[in-house]
């Protein structure tokens, strides 16, 4: 009798939401080879509606039913809430990078059509790391959101710190991809499996050899991870990558790629939580030294884009307390906070460079402070909008930042992590100092100030603005029926 192999069920809803972001970058693709060459605007709005879409696919497989969560394609697909809100994040932001973009871009001199697709496949490969607990399928993802973003990161041809941050993206990338391989190469061997979900099985049921192979995996793994996520000590890259890329492919670096790396180092963390007296107390020095050496740095910066690249070092610090929080009480501390303050990470800093792209004119862009220097009187919208972003980044009340630095504080002390909490709170008092400096250059008079022209923020600029201010506004005002969508409760 002739063996024939079961085939896989696959539950093609599971995958919709990817298929469609992949096939509106083909198609946008095609477009860009067959359009007129004086505008992308076809292109942006096929990738603002096919982004839609799969928006609207993903909230539509919220249910209550004993079908909601799952696994398919023999283990390689998850659905459960985490992955759906994180693809819901994911495709948000690529939605607010893509909606300022075309301004900046033709403002830059570098109208590619292909930054479009480029975009849309990066998002893909984030979204197949969030969606799975496969560990071969997470590397995929990794690779796949890595490359486009290499490539976006040296769009400036005509700037050698454009080509200097896709260099140095492309080379400590791969490095850490390295890294990545050989963990999952370890525990592959340790547990005769890719799926997260063997790891505390091989640790409590393995022998002294299983378990060596085990914890170097891991080890591997969490570096690999570390890297794409800027905690300290492997995020020498972040500042010099946020400066050199154009500004609207940092917007959704800094969202996009953090949200992708978060969320399967939750997975990873959550699946070794029998094995946390190993790997817990380094990440616990991690996290207060991502928190503080951010914040320090930062301090002494004088370039907007480098400010807040070392804030988004400190916030992945943040983060990281409320992944160790939920691993040392998984039954008191669920992801709902994890997502919550990805959410509003993600509007407060997609917010602020999209505020940061007026400066580019004529092919030049400033994003020092002086080039911010009266930007109230010049475009009043803008700044006002930074200065709610700003807000919302040190965590004032009113805003979704708060709230979601006080779940985390609470998180902290709920899993008795006292030192994680204090460091969190002094933190975010050092980060005021700097934040403030970018509102304070708003408003000191720019010494040309009267020949120069108000700067005139075009519909995508002005709406991608105007979503974050409300969905920051929103996140705080909304904050129970939304911690409630985000627990399942």
């Amino acid at each position: 009798m002739q063996y024939k192999p079961a085939l896989p069920q696959i539950e093609f809803s599971m995958i919709a939401p990817v298929v469609l972001v992949a096939m509106t970058g083909i198609i946008a693709l095609c477009i860009e080879m067959n359009r007129p060459k004086k505008n992308n605007n076809m292109i942006v709005w096929l990738s603002l509606l096919g982004l839609a879409v799969a928006g609207i696919s993903l909230v539509g497989q919220f249910d209550t039913s004993l079908h909601f969560e799952g696994e398919s394609m023999a283990g390689m697909v998850t659905r459960d809430r985490f992955s759906l809100i994180m693809q819901l994040l994911l495709v948000g932001s690529a939605f607010l990078s893509i909606l300022f973009s075309e301004g900046y871009l033709r403002e830059k001199r570098i109208p590619f059509g292909e930054f479009y697709p480029m975009l849309l496949w990066s998002t893909v490969g984030a979204m197949v790391m969030v969606t799975s607990r496969n560990l071969l399928m997470i590397f995929l993802g990794l690779e796949v959101l890595s490359i486009a973003l290499y490539v976006l990161a040296g769009m400036s041809r005509k700037e050698s710190k454009s080509e200097e941050s896709a260099l140095k993206y492309f080379l400590l990338g791969a490095f850490a991809s390295g890294f990545l391989l050989y963990g999952i190469a370890f525990i592959y061997g340790a547990t005769g499996s890719l799926h997260l979900d063997q790891i505390s099985i091989a640790w409590i049921g393995g022998d002294h050899q299983v378990r060596t192979l085990l914890v170097f995996g891991l080890g591997l793994l969490l570096i690999g991870l570390s890297f794409k996520s800027s905690f300290v000590p492997f995020h020498m890259w972040t500042p010099d990558v946020y400066q050199g890329a154009p500004t609207n492919v940092t917007a959704f670096m800094v969202a996009g790629s953090k949200i992708a790396a978060v969320a399967a180092l939750y997975r990873v963390a959550d699946a070794s939580g029998a094995m946390q007296d190993y790997w817990l107390p380094a990440m616990y020095w991690i996290a207060i030294l991502t928190m503080t050496v951010g914040n320090l740095t930062a301090l002494v910066q004088k370039d907007v884009k480098r400010v807040l690249g070392y804030s988004s070092i400190a916030h992945a610090g943040y983060i990281l307390v409320a992944i160790l929080a939920h691993v040392k009480s998984p039954d008191k501390v669920g992801s709902d906070t994890i997502s919550y303050y990805l959410l509003s990470y993600s509007l407060m800093t997609i917010g602020a460079f999209a505020v940061v792209t007026l400066s580019a004119r004529a092919g030049k862009e400033g994003t020092k402070f002086d080039d911010v220097r009266g930007l109230w009187h010049r475009a009043p919208l803008a700044a006002g909008a930074l200065i709610v972003f700003m807000c919302s980044l040190i965590g004032i009340p009113g805003t979704a930042g708060f709230i979601g630095k006080l779940l985390i504080f609470k998180d902290a002390l709920t899993a008795d992590l006292l030192p994680l909490a204090i460091v969190l709170a002094f933190n975010s008092i050092i980060s005021v100092y700097y934040y403030l400096g970018i509102g304070r250059a708003m408003f000191v008079a720019d010494e040309e100030g009267e020949s120069v022209q108000n700067l005139n923020m075009n519909h995508g600029l002005r709406s991608a603005c105007v979503i974050c201010m409300v969905g920051i506004f929103g996140a705080f005002v909304l904050f129970s029926p939304i911690m409630q969508f985000l627990s399942g409760h």
